[in-house]
């Protein structure tokens, strides 16, 4: 439940033997997060999110691209940006390309033809290469300094792909405001985005969350255990989040089901909240929460990922081993 602001153009010129804990990397022991958190991605090249026709004709009819493709090449140039596109089509010789574009984590090739308007190459695609919002932060490894956010994958909202990512970063965020979810519509969080204030990287995209090198600076340095997946329990247990401004507070949730081999992981715990105070702020689980970490019996279980759509008093949650272990992946 990453909230997203997308960022669409019209492009005119536009493991022999595992351990059970399956930490190896990590602390048994980690800095319990649930501040908000600001993140922008550049996406592995420009990724498709729609065509639309140009003087009437579909120019991407024989070219066969659509949503969800991610360009790599042009021409023979790596194409990383819409700006690296733009160029790399006026330095064509004529107005047919040649693309060379992802699906489904394969390399395919094609030819795109342009219409040029005066100095406006027209290509019948809609493209990006950014996308923005806003999330959770979940945990931060003492010792390495790694955390991890959201506890699911970053997709396109046009196409339902995990995007590819090149780089990224995460900011400092404030909570402005909230619109309370209610049965059969997710509320959300609105939030600031302080770039100036950098955070860390983000250089891991997994079906787990986000992951990256954490630079900001660490106010609390108390540490929480990493709770085994036998030693999490139906019961109370309580959510870490913001809802106002920076202030994170507790608020109590009952665990109702655990699933702990799913293949589904970020449906690995299914909860309710109970606490009076969050329901009457935000009517049970929004966009943004996602990351809030899942404290019982004084260890970290798990995250937030998921709002129950039709009944937002409920949510869905990943184990904190499953979290870890794709940041390991």
């Amino acid at each position: 439940m990453f909230l997203k602001f997308r960022k669409t153009m019209l492009f005119l010129l536009l493991t022999y033997f595992i351990l059970p804990i399956q930490v190896l990397a990590y602390s048994k022991k980690l800095i319990v997060g649930g501040n908000s958190i600001g993140i922008t991605i550049q996406t592995n090249g420009v990724l498709v999110v729609g065509t639309y026709l140009v003087n009437g004709k579909d120019l991407t009819k024989e070219s066969g691209l659509k949503a969800g493709d991610q360009i790599k090449e042009v021409d023979g140039i790596k194409i990383s940006s819409i700006d690296d596109m733009a160029s790399a089509f006026t330095k064509s010789e004529d107005l047919t390309v040649n693309i060379t574009y992802m699906r489904k984590q394969q390399l395919q090739n094609t030819k795109l033809s342009l219409v040029k308007d005066d100095d406006i190459y027209k290509t019948g695609l809609y493209v990006k290469d950014q996308v923005s919002g806003i999330g959770t932060l979940t945990f931060i490894d003492p010792k390495s300094k790694i955390y991890g956010a959201l506890g699911h994958e970053i997709d396109d909202t046009s196409t339902g792909t995990m995007l590819e990512i090149k780089d990224g970063k995460i900011y400092s965020s404030t909570v402005t405001s909230i619109d309370k979810s209610s049965d059969g519509t997710p509320g959300s969080k609105n939030a600031t985005l302080d770039t100036k204030q950098i955070q860390g990287d983000v250089s891991k995209n997994t079906i787990g969350g986000i992951f990256g090198k954490y630079t900001g600076k660490i106010d609390d340095e108390e540490t929480l255990e990493v709770a085994l997946k036998d030693e999490i329990k139906i019961g109370p247990a309580f959510i870490k989040t913001v809802v106002n401004k920076n202030e994170i507070k507790q608020y109590a949730i009952n665990i109702i089901k655990i699933n702990k081999n799913t293949d589904n992981k970020i449906k690995g715990i299914l909860f309710e909240v109970t606490d009076d105070d969050l329901l009457k702020q935000t009517g049970g689980i929004v966009q943004g929460m996602s990351g809030s970490p899942i404290i019982q019996n004084d260890k970290i279980v798990g995250a937030v990922t998921s709002v129950v759509v039709n009944h937002p008093t409920r949510g869905y949650g990943i184990l904190i081993e499953d979290m870890l272990e794709e940041a390991e992946k």
